[in-house]
């Protein structure tokens, strides 16, 4: 399958086009897609789901996709680096990284929160004027436009996340997620004691309260969250062993295939080389 690469950290492209522009083609960085119109399915990692016009979608790094187009369709194409992602400081978001990678277990569009859609729409339009007509300043207005739907994707991922977490819930349940997955790489940070303290909880009611309002312990939905991170870097990138322990603040490989094993009954190694067969356990 070919890889293709950008030669910039972030880049946008407008296509219109009746046949797929992404098949048989893995990505080395993220690419947020904006369907202008048109309609058909896009098959994210094996998750097939239907878009159309207004629909946005994140693609990962080495995710596997492709189109399947039913009428000609416009898309406005947005390409942004792991480096950009990582290096670029973000005043509220921490480990934005972790956060977008999420995506790779959401089919479809990405665009849940309604009052988003006029601000993606108002965006989309501005990105289009800037490649029909530039002008003095170009690449800064369009960075600035970029930035605005990397943290619309990241607010909508972040809604999405938690499986029994509904739209209705208390905001507090969803800054509580949000930390965790902010801070999923460092395990000092994930101790329940230090997120009562943080959301001036006691830790018994912290239990009980998040256990009510998403249908999981809070203790096996940060172990499940990095398990499916873990699962991602191992099936869709090149990351090495030692690479992801560190990432992830284990304190060594076998500590790693420890907490792997519980799930899979098998090592990283053996699951990491028989991608294919280890797609169907997750």
């Amino acid at each position: 399958m070919k890889r293709e690469n950008i030669d910039q950290l972030v880049k946008v492209e407008y296509h219109q086009t009746e046949n797929c522009p992404l098949k048989d083609i893995r990505f080395s960085f993220f690419q947020i897609v904006y369907v202008i119109s048109g309609k058909g399915a896009f098959t994210i990692n094996n998750n097939i789901s239907a878009y159309s016009k207004g629909s946005l979608i994140l693609l990962t790094p080495d995710d596997q996709h492709h189109l399947d187009i039913e009428e000609k369709t416009e898309l406005l194409l947005v390409k942004f680096s792991e480096r950009y992602v990582k290096d670029y400081k973000w005043k509220t978001i921490n480990s934005i990284g972790c956060l977008l990678y999420g995506a790779s277990y959401l089919s479809g569009c990405i665009l849940q929160n309604k009052p988003d859609v006029i601000l993606v729409e108002s965006i989309v339009s501005s990105l289009l004027h800037g490649i029909n007509y530039p002008d003095i300043y170009q690449e800064e207005l369009t960075l600035h436009y970029v930035n605005a739907l990397i943290v619309i994707a990241a607010r909508n991922i972040s809604k999405m996340r938690a499986e029994h977490v509904g739209s209705n819930t208390d905001k507090r349940i969803l800054d509580i997620i949000d930390y965790i997955q902010g801070n999923i790489h460092d395990p000092a940070l994930l101790k329940v004691s230090v997120i009562s303290q943080k959301f001036g909880l006691s830790e018994t009611y912290l239990g009980s309260y998040f256990k009510n309002q998403s249908g999981e312990t809070i203790t096996h939905y940060i172990l499940n969250y990095k398990l499916r991170l873990i699962e991602h870097r191992l099936l869709f990138s090149d990351m090495r062993v030692n690479e992801i322990v560190t990432e992830f603040g284990f304190s060594d490989e076998s500590h790693l295939n420890k907490f792997f094993k519980k799930k899979h009954k098998i090592s990283l190694t053996e699951f990491k080389k028989n991608k294919s067969a280890a797609k169907s356990l997750v």
